[in-house]
Parts: structure tokens; sequence; C-alpha cells
């Protein structure tokens, strides 16, 4: 079984470098962690007295790991999930902060076991995760993050900045939309076509 470090290693490679897209509601983020994740832990990592790109853009690969851990599993509450959900939620709330945890408690509703979509993992939560793992050990996974993606899709339709994320220039997946089949069991990943299909009223 994989430790809460080496999920969060794995989160910070495919996380990439330092990035600062305008399209991205993130700003500057170097391998996940934004500039605005910095500000309000009070992390100035190059010791300047102030808190901007240039300590995004010095941060290491183990501050990074470690800020993931504390800050995007411990805090929020992931630990108490079902360990096989642990690793998806876990890379989805680096991704998306709360509306990690509000894809999973639509989810929950939509299995008859209504939560408070509220992107908080309370004992309401957890005690229903629970259950809808025992009732579903082999596909809760996968339901989660094919809602995660439905989501991602979601925001392309509603977001134009957001497609670029979503589908490449030439039409195939986009980033988002691999990082969430890396969970998905092969099976269910969508074809190309299906890709191209759900992207073709974007132009």
């Amino acid at each position: 079984m994989q430790s809460v470090l080496d999920i969060a290693r794995e989160i910070v490679a495919r996380e990439g470098g330092f990035v600062d897209d305008p399209d991205d509601t993130g700003g500057p983020t170097n391998h996940g962690v934004t500039l605005a994740t910095l500000q309000r832990l009070g992390r100035d990592i190059n010791r300047d007295h102030k808190i901007d790109v240039a300590d995004v853009q010095a941060l290491g690969r183990e501050a990074e790991e470690q800020i993931f851990v504390e800050y995007y599993f411990q805090k929020p509450g992931i630990r108490g999930l079902p360990a096989a959900l642990q690793p998806s939620v876990f890379d989805a709330y680096v991704n998306m902060g709360g509306q990690a945890v509000k894809v999973l408690q639509r989810l929950l509703g939509s299995m008859r076991l209504p939560v408070a979509v509220d992107g908080a993992i309370g004992p309401q939560t957890t005690a229903a995760t629970a259950k809808a793992f025992a009732a579903a050990p082999e596909h809760l996974v996968d339901a989660y993050d094919i809602a995660r993606r439905n989501y991602y899709y979601a925001l392309g339709d509603a977001r134009p900045q957001s497609r670029k994320f979503v589908c490449r220039r030439d039409g195939g997946k986009g980033g988002w939309i691999i990082r969430a089949e890396v969970f998905i069991s092969p099976r269910f990943h969508l074809t190309d076509e299906a890709h191209h299909a759900r992207v073709a009223a974007w132009g």
C-alpha cells in the first residue's frame, strides 16, 4: 500500500514545473502549489520578506510534498476516507481544492446517501463514503473519477478559457481528462471518438 508521501510525490510529478497561465484561475503555480497558497500559509521561501512569484519559482520538491501532505491531505480530512479512494481525492484536491470533495458529495447523493455539498469532509461525509464503499468496493473509485472527469467537461462548457485544459489543440484529451483517467479503470476510459463528440460543440 502506498504511503501518503508516495502519493504526494506522484502528484508533484504529474503537476509539472512552474506555470503562470493567465487562463488558469490558480495563478502562478509550481508543481501544483500556487502563489495564493504560499501567501495563505505565510511561506517566504526565499526569505526576502515578501511572498511573490519568486517564492513560487523557488519552491523545491521536498517543500511541495510537505505542503501537499499537510494542507491537501491531512487538514481536509482525506485520511478519513476509504484507503482505495484516498489517492484520487488527494490528487483532485490539489487540482481543484474543495470542489474535489463536492464531486464526492454529489456522487454520494446520487447513490441515495445524501450529505451536505459543502466541500468539507466531516463525520457525515466520512460515514456516507464508508457506506458507499462497503456497498460498491470495486466501483466507487471509478465512479468518483468518472464524476471528476464529467466535472472538468462541465467546467469547459461553462468557461471557454478552461477548455484548453480539457481538450488539446489537436482535439485530443487535455491534461485534466488524462489526469482523471489515471485513476479510472481502462475499460471506462473515453475513446477518442467519445471525447471528440463530447467537446464538438466547443468548435
